[in-house]
């Protein structure tokens, strides 16, 4: 269970206590080599939330001193993200950076991510390839071609133009989760839909929204990149904005 009931400290700038959740299910060797590039000098604390992998990844976080929760059933992204978001207000945290444990993305660039929130009061940080600075290697010609088409009808639902809506490196004030309109807890919010929900309501309630250049990292074989389907997966990413936009859920 999510709780948004407690209020927490009064800070700015700087002083905003961060967070980095790394969600992972069946990753192995990928998620080894990507707590290896967490910085030892950063801002911000780490926890890794496993959504019940079967790989034997408990060797895997044996090997470093970041805080982890596992599932006992695998629920989906979402249900992990609600993870971290619950571990988050428990501790006190004002920010909440989500990323993957799959390689793809670059761990040292977190505080790129949080830089806009502690120095600009921006609310929602969402990282972007396709930005000046940012970059995409070895990305696979379906993800090519779907990005930007998938961008664009997020532009169409919400007004938001934003360069890269699929991407799933991004922080958030945590207040966004406290605002009486979310409500995260909801079932249907399991897999990857809670990540659209909370951007879809971050444009809705006019929260200050900033893209920031990151990099993507795709394996060169182009094999095993994701664990998105083809058809499912990506109606799980969309169907945040058609619903809410539709008012069949809030």
């Amino acid at each position: 269970m999510v709780s948004v009931g407690k209020n927490m400290t009064e800070r700015t700038g700087e002083h905003l206590r961060a967070l980095a959740a790394i969600v992972v299910y069946n990753e192995g060797e990928k998620l080894r080599r990507t707590l290896q590039t967490i910085p030892e000098r950063r801002s911000y604390d780490v926890l890794i939330v496993d959504d019940a992998s079967t790989d034997g990844i408990g060797k895997v976080l044996a090997e470093f001193p970041y805080p982890h929760i596992s599932h006992e059933r695998n629920g989906g992204v979402g249900r992990a993200i609600k993870t971290a978001i619950a571990y988050a207000l428990a501790h006190d945290y004002d920010i909440l950076a989500i990323a993957a444990g799959n390689g793809k993305m670059q761990l040292e660039e977190t505080d790129s991510l949080l830089a806009p929130i502690r120095a600009e009061g921006v609310d929602y940080v969402q990282g972007s390839r396709y930005l000046s600075g940012g970059r995409y290697e070895n990305l696979p010609l379906f993800r090519r071609i779907t990005i930007p088409i998938f961008t664009k009808l997020v532009w169409f639902l919400t007004g938001y133009k934003g360069t890269d809506a699929t991407c799933g490196f991004r922080a958030y004030r945590l207040d966004l989760v406290r605002r009486p309109e979310v409500n995260v807890e909801q079932d249907w919010l399991d897999k990857y839909e809670l990540e659209f929900y909370l951007h879809y309501y971050a444009t809705k309630l006019g929260l200050n929204i900033k893209e920031v250049p990151i990099s993507m990292i795709y394996p060169p074989s182009m094999k095993n990149y994701s664990k998105i389907k083809a058809i499912t997966g990506w109606w799980s990413m969309l169907r945040p904005w058609v619903y809410l936009k539709l008012g069949l859920r809030r």
